[in-house]
């Protein structure tokens, strides 16, 4: 039986196949195939977070009240300026990376290393900056108060701003127990951490202040979270509050729905691991063009690879920050 092929331009000539598809090496296809899996696999988790929160709209916390703090500006209302601030550091790491692999065409090796260099500052100040952001987000700020049926109570003055525990909750005598590990069972089943003030404290605290008001996660006419009037907020405090919560783990989550919590340690964590990776990746190609292993192969693709995986994870940031912080 003889084999039937299909032939393109001129008759009788057919594309071989061979190491070069698309005009490209085998080591940027491979490349590309990695960035298309993974951006499907960013398109998954943000698809996820963006159903989890139009279906909890209702106890989705507001970005701008969440991620208001910068270093060294304790208590300085800043929303969203040191989020801003880490993503003009990582699209200028990929303009130094554009500059690096413009360099490597020309062949010219200081240049590429010095840009190389910059994008690995860059990127390294994005990941320390994530850090940074996580223990800010871990430790809390004002604190809030869990209701029997899972919502977050916040406290705010009677001008409508927030109010911290620390600034009303009185301390009480109370024999209150660390949770060790030597409690057994106790300490491996109640994933409760301990808070610095007890639930009596902070009613306590809340009684004696008649400025102080609660906010639920329910939303007005408006759609703004619904304001309890005095009488309202000393009842579902005294009557629905469950536990002190301070900052956010993966079971709790002062500023709203823990769901809030766990995308954003899951998402902007898988992300951070993906910066990670390419500063390391960066710091190996760096090494390389200093020690002239790419001017002796008389080729810096291994440059323009990575530079693909760099800009891929500079995209990313820019759809997560557009639709985590932003939307």
């Amino acid at each position: 039986m003889e084999a039937t092929v299909a032939k393109t331009g001129t008759e009788g000539k057919t594309w071989g196949g061979g190491s070069r598809p698309l005009n490209a090496s085998y080591g940027k296809m491979m490349m590309w195939f990695f960035i298309v899996s993974d951006a499907l696999t960013f398109s998954g988790f943000i698809a996820s977070y963006g159903f989890s929160r139009f279906k909890f709209i209702d106890a989705w916390p507001i970005a701008d009240e969440v991620f208001t703090h910068v270093p060294f500006l304790h208590g300085v209302p800043a929303p969203m300026y040191y989020v801003a601030f880490m993503t003009l550091v990582l699209i200028f790491s990929s303009v130094t990376m554009v500059l690096a692999v413009d360099a490597g065409h020309k062949m010219k090796q200081t240049k590429v290393a010095w840009y190389m260099f910059f994008t690995i500052i860059g990127g390294a100040i994005f990941v320390g900056s994530q850090a940074w952001e996580w223990a800010t987000f871990i430790k809390g700020d004002y604190g809030a108060v869990e209701t029997n049926g899972g919502k977050i109570i916040q406290f705010l003055n009677t001008e409508g701003e927030r109010v911290a525990l620390r600034d009303f909750a009185k301390k009480l005598p109370a024999d209150r127990v660390n949770h060790l590990e030597k409690n057994g069972i106790w300490y491996d089943t109640d994933a409760v951490t301990r808070s610095s003030y007890s639930l009596e404290e902070v009613k306590a605290g809340f009684l004696a202040d008649e400025n102080l008001l609660i906010r639920t996660q329910y939303l007005d006419e408006n759609g703004h979270p619904t304001v309890l009037s005095r009488e309202e907020s000393v009842a579902k405090l005294v009557k629905d509050g469950k536990l002190v919560v301070e900052g956010a783990n993966l079971q709790h989550n002062e500023y709203g729905h823990p769901l809030f919590a766990d995308f954003f340690f899951f998402i902007t964590g898988f992300h951070g691991f993906h910066v990670f990776s390419g500063v390391v990746i960066n710091i190996i190609i760096f090494f390389n063009v200093i020690l002239g292993t790419y001017e002796r192969r008389k080729s810096y693709e291994m440059v323009e690879k990575v530079g693909l995986y760099w800009h891929f994870v500079d995209l990313v940031w820019v759809f997560v920050f557009t639709f985590f912080y932003l939307v």
